[in-house]
């Protein structure tokens, strides 16, 4: 019997309540965010202390080390073991109790930093420290790292606001430690750290960033011996936190945030100490190519305008007193070095400070595609010699032949770097070594630390003894054993240290060879193809953070199963093992991959929210595709993947085929064999689809719709495009009718020709039989896809070089991001620079809009239009319009083939509740106040327009898939922007 099968047997007689020694879940719990690769034997999700309890218990009879574990965001190695994980994120995470009065809150040691945030927010308050991973990280890791963030420069680090903690030890004993003098309680603690008084005083607490080894200065008799400040760093080799009390500060009155210009980040750097003079809560240091990687994935408008310069200190100032803070603001930048500067407004500094928080990200990778690594990432130094450090460092870089981009907080000395370190070459982690040694060498010679907030793990541990002298190193290793003298307690940091080149992911593993058979995909940037691609994940796990709070979408799946698993990182991990591990089935067919992958809703966000670019839903189409290769496929890749092709054999018996889908028995049949959930509804096909109606059209609007059986025969066939509207107008677009809303929905594209007519463009249409092949790609039919998307690239290229646009965002997204993956041809990047949005296109041609005012709208985003497009420009159309809009942020959770597959339909309405449903239902209960609330009809099809005269409510939605969730799951109807548009201009297509 395996060890993880001994554990799991004795976690459940022993009444542990939620473990897990599934390979799956063993493969997603790896890694954290760190370089470091350990393999654990059982991942526990404690319920209580009791649950805690159980399994120290076990731990110690049987000598397997425990690892306490919150976000798994340490990029030091320090939530990774050998042995039981703990993980406190799934069910201790409540904020316990919150007193505005004493500024005060209890919480659980997995209580999410922003939770905290939001729950304080209302009183006025916050906790002090922020991480960049504060959507994320829990409590009880930034107690174990003593995490910092940026506004540590205003409020401390997270060891400088602890009150209280609750400690079970390694003999299960619980201790409080608050503010009463702990020496009675630890009596030989208290006596070891008398003898060392001197050695403490001499070696740490020089300085604030000063994080690397145990904080034994809070220790000393004129900090009180404060255990409580002396818990935090100690990466959970002392004791496991189970609960904080934590202290909450009032939220500044007034801010201002001052961006400083310099000609690189040393200049910058040397620039920071002159911080030290103002009311500066945070100061963060900036790199020029930070920014050039955003606007890469996200367009120049993702990108606020900055003042000139290669490198930037971004600087918040804080006052109660308005006034004052201007005239502070106006100082600092009248005595700076700098060449130029601004200050940002709200909306800018939001933006600068989302780029800053997403920094260990967009510095992962060199700007000619290779990877970089975590390991020299946090050093600090007093601030007074940042400058000259940072010199001196970018010097070293440059003698080892290695690159990086320095970043982080510069205010008070703490700076970030990722080093290309060629670990997968065979001299790689020699290389790695060499640079580290001498780093750490440069760094102590400045008075410094080799963390500044991250703490040592396994990444910086062994390089404790370079920094400190032989007395330092023997003293933690003393007080490590009063606390833990069997080393169960996170070993292989800190003290006893394993060494910086062992269990690197990279390189423990054989090298990443790949998979047999030809791989269907392209990987930008990639020479090594999927193996490569996958490793792209750096665990920094911004895919599990709330984001539809935020308005964004990553992760679906994750949002509504908080399981490691169906993470973008923990899928990664999961693919990680599968190329180059020795834990799972390495093969295309690993049923722990497909088990992973399943709940995978192919959003395609993770693409491009998340920092490193790790693309889960190409990943999943490749493993698909490979999976199935040359094998019958289940019967949905087949229904659903060539759905748009039966819809063109369907069509002409469109009538008796909805007729038939009503009977309740059959379809439950139809159903079922078709892999489709049953309780799905089953879309209407068009009596008369868009195309008919357009071969038939004359320049006015004819009558097209479901159930449209009046309009005229088609015309005849047209071998390039056609066009409605005289060929005099200045503007003129290819129309791109998909297959979703050519068959069921061919109003939307035909309010689409009247907003374009009414704005003085002539309308191209292709007379295409293919569609973008999405179904087959998400369904991993990639050779069929190729075939429909090749067919359709070829037509569209050849219609010149005029603005090509549709009203279905997943099929847009298809032309402008997969087509270049699959074909990676000349015609798919012309045609793709020629693809837009419905609402880029009318900004761009400078359309008059109707006026909207009055109309409030609901907006549900397709999650693919939110990753390839971003939904700025519908933002804007709709602003200028006068409606006033709620973007909502999130998956409506069908997401095309995904919420429709049978075994889907739970997750898929667990997605849509985690946004889309709660706002429906606030919605709809505004409605009901509203008596006289009548229906507005027209443009608004089979969508719901509804008002009380002063007030019209819309839902708007132009995903085909976000329509079909709203009308399935609620009492409200989708309307797309098109339709809306046109019911606006009075121009709505008869129904």
């Amino acid at each position: 019997m395996s060890l993880a099968d001994v554990l799991s047997t004795e976690l459940r007689t022993s009444g542990v309540r939620d473990f897990s020694v599934d390979d799956t879940d063993r493969a997603a719990y790896t890694t954290d965010a760190s370089l470091f690769r350990l393999v654990p034997q059982v991942i526990v999700f404690p319920h209580d202390e009791a649950d805690v309890s159980r399994t120290l218990t076990i731990a110690r009879r049987l000598g397997v080390p425990i690892t306490s574990r919150g976000a798994g965001t340490s990029i030091a190695g320090n939530a990774i073991g050998t042995g039981i994980i703990l993980d406190f994120s799934r069910h201790m995470n409540e904020v316990l109790s919150l007193d505005p009065d004493a500024q005060a809150a209890w919480v659980q040691a997995g209580c999410i930093h922003a939770h905290l945030q939001a729950q304080a927010r209302p009183h006025g308050l916050r906790f002090g420290p922020d991480p960049s991973t504060h959507t994320r990280c829990t409590i009880g890791g930034m107690i174990g790292n003593n995490a910092c963030g940026p506004r540590a420069l205003g409020y401390g680090r997270t060891g400088d606001n602890i009150l209280a903690l609750v400690v079970m030890l390694v003999d299960g004993t619980i201790v409080t430690l608050d503010d009463t003098d702990s020496s009675e309680q630890f009596p030989r603690l208290h006596e070891l750290v008398g003898k060392e008084l001197g050695t403490i005083r001499m070696n740490l607490g020089t300085f604030s960033r000063q994080v690397s080894g145990y904080g034994l200065e809070a220790l000393l008799p004129e900090n009180d011996f404060d255990l409580r400040r002396a818990f935090a760093g100690t990466e959970g080799t002392w004791g496991i936190v189970l609960a904080a009390k934590m202290r909450l500060v009032k939220d500044p009155t007034h801010t201002s945030a001052v961006v400083l210009g310099f000609e690189d980040m040393v200049a910058a750097a040397h620039d920071a100490p002159l911080l030290k003079d103002f009311p500066v809560a945070a100061c963060e240091g900036l790199d020029s190519r930070m920014l050039d990687r955003v606007i890469d994935t996200k367009g120049a408008e993702a990108v606020p305008q900055l003042p000139k310069g290669a490198g930037w200190l971004v600087v918040e100032l804080t006052g109660e007193d308005e006034a004052e803070l201007v005239e502070e603001t106006k100082r600092l930048i009248r005595e700076s070095n700098a060449v130029d500067s601004a200050v940002l407004g709200a909306k800018a500094a939001a933006e600068v400070w989302g780029i800053r928080a997403d920094g260990a990200g967009l510095v992962s990778r060199t700007p000619d595609g290779r990877d970089a690594h975590a390991g020299w990432e946090d050093s600090a130094v007093p601030v007074d010699h940042l400058g000259d450090y940072l010199r001196d460092l970018m010097d070293l870089l440059t003698e080892h032949g290695l690159w990086g981009i320095p970043y982080g907080h510069f205010g008070d000395g703490c700076l970030h770097m990722r080093v290309d370190f060629p670990l997968e070459d065979p001299d790689g982690p020699e290389v790695m070594r060499t640079f580290m040694v001498a780093a750490t060498k440069l760094v102590a010679r400045y008075g410094g630390s080799v963390s500044g907030e991250h703490g040592d793990g396994r990444a910086r541990s062994e390089l404790l003894r370079l920094v400190y002298p032989p007395a330092v190193i023997d003293l933690f290793k003393e007080v490590k054993e009063l606390f833990d003298p069997q080393y169960l307690l996170n070993p292989g940091v800190i003290v006893d240290p394993d060494a910086l080149s062992e269990s690197l992911r990279l390189t423990q593993l054989p090298l990443r060879e790949e998979l047999p058979g030809t791989l269907a995909m392209a990987y930008e940037g990639e020479s090594a193809g999927f193996a490569s691609a996958v490793h792209r994940c750096t665990g920094i796990g911004k895919c599990r953070a709330d984001s539809a709070a935020g308005g964004e979408v990553m992760c679906p799946s994750y949002q509504a199963t908080r399981d490691e698993r169906h993470s973008t990182r923990g899928r990664a991990r999961v693919l990680q093992e599968m190329v180059s591990g020795d834990l799972l089935d390495s093969s295309w067919q690993s049923p722990e991959v497909a088990d992973a992958l399943d709940l995978c809703l192919s959003c395609k966000a993770c693409g491009t929210e998340c920092p490193t670019g790790t693309d889960m839903s190409t990943y999943k189409a490749e493993v698909l595709y490979q999976s199935y290769k040359g094998r019958l496929r289940p019967m949905k890749h087949y229904s659903l993947g060539f759905l748009p092709q039966l819809a063109r054999v369907v069509t002409p018996l469109a009538p008796v085929v909805n007729r038939v889908s009503g009977l309740p028995g059959l379809t439950t049949v139809a159903k079922k064999l078709a892999g489709i959930d049953v309780r799905r509804s089953i879309p209407q096909f068009a009596s008369t689809t868009f195309r008919k109606w357009w071969k038939t059209a004359d320049g006015t609007a004819a009558e097209v719709g479901p159930g449209n059986s009046g309009t005229p025969e088609s015309g005849a066939a047209q071998s390039d495009a056609t066009s409605v509207g005289p060929r005099s107008k200045t503007h003129e677009v290819i129309l791109f009718a998909d297959s979703w809303s050519n068959h069921f929905a061919p109003r939307i594209l035909a309010a689409a020709v009247a907003v374009l007519e009414r704005a003085g463009v002539t309308v191209r249409v292709i007379d295409q039989t293919v569609c973008c092949g999405l179904p087959l790609i998400s369904t991993g039919q990639l050779d069929a896809a190729k075939a429909n998307l090749g067919a359709t690239i070829s037509a569209l290229d050849a219609t010149g070089d005029v603005p090509i646009i549709g009203v279905e965002p997943s099929c847009l997204a298809t032309l402008k991001d997969d087509s270049q993956k699959l074909l990676a041809d000349e015609a798919s990047a012309r045609v793709a620079s020629r693809v837009q949005t419905f609402a880029q296109y009318l900004l761009s041609m400078g359309a008059e809009l109707p006026r909207l005012d009055g109309v409030e709208t609901l907006v549900q985003p397709h999650c693919h239009q939110s990753a390839i497009f971003g939904n700025a420009a519908d933002k804007e159309l709709l602003a200028r319009t006068g409606a006033a809009s709620t973007f909502l942020g999130g998956c409506c959770g069908l997401a095309g083939n995904f919420g429709v597959e049978e075994g889907h339909y739970e997750t898929s309405v667990a997605v849509a509740e985690v946004a889309l449903l709660p706002a429906l239902r606030e919605q709809e209960a505004l409605r009901n106040q509203e008596p006289h609330a009548v229906g507005a009809g027209g443009a608004a099809g089979t969508g719901e327009v509804a008002g009380d005269g002063d007030r019209t409510r819309v839902v708007l939605a132009d995903g085909y898939s976000c329509r079909t969730q709203i009308a399935d799951l609620s009492n409200a109807q989708g309307v797309s922007l098109p339709e809306l548009l046109a019911w606006g201009w009075g121009l709505e297509p008869a129904r």
